[in-house]
């Protein structure tokens, strides 16, 4: 599969989380639950200072690697949190500057980005476990031919 890599500078996202593991495919049940989450949040929908309508799903605080548990958070990125109401229950999340690789999923959702994962997960790629996320843009509109970013921090 093939990949780019890029450094990319740090940001923030301001969404929702949970925290999972990929043992027993707990993730696959605790991840589509918190795309239902946020769909239905309509708070997160209107969430001041947004970069864009771009919705990052973020994978971090790794346990281990990615057969330990690990929190995913699907948000937007945005230029600033402070104005973030904090009786919200919203997860903040500062993504650090980091070398990635970047790879395009491109076809039917969920399925292309599992792929994507499948592959990244049967490499040997030296993974820096720092945050990794997929970026659902204008693209991934369509979910029968959609296509999504992926970004592996490297080490």
């Amino acid at each position: 599969m093939k990949y780019e890599e890029v450094t990319l500078d740090k940001f923030t996202v301001v969404g929702i989380s949970v925290r999972t593991t990929n043992q027993n495919h707990q993730s696959q049940d605790d991840i589509v639950k918190l795309w239902q989450a946020f769909f239905r949040n309509g708070i997160i929908q209107s969430l001041p200072n947004k970069v864009s309508d771009d919705i990052y799903c973020i994978y971090t605080d790794y346990e281990s690697d990615y057969t330990g548990e690990y929190t995913t958070v699907i948000g937007y990125k945005v230029t600033d949190a402070e104005s973030i109401p904090t009786n919200l229950s919203l997860t903040i999340k500062q993504i650090p500057e980091s070398k990635y690789y970047k790879y395009i999923s491109e076809g039917e959702l969920p399925y292309a980005v599992g792929r994507t994962w499948a592959h990244i997960w049967q490499s040997d790629i030296d993974r820096r476990y720092l945050a990794d996320f997929d970026v659902y843009g204008e693209d991934a509109k369509d979910p029968a031919n959609a296509r999504i970013t992926t970004f592996l921090s490297i080490k």
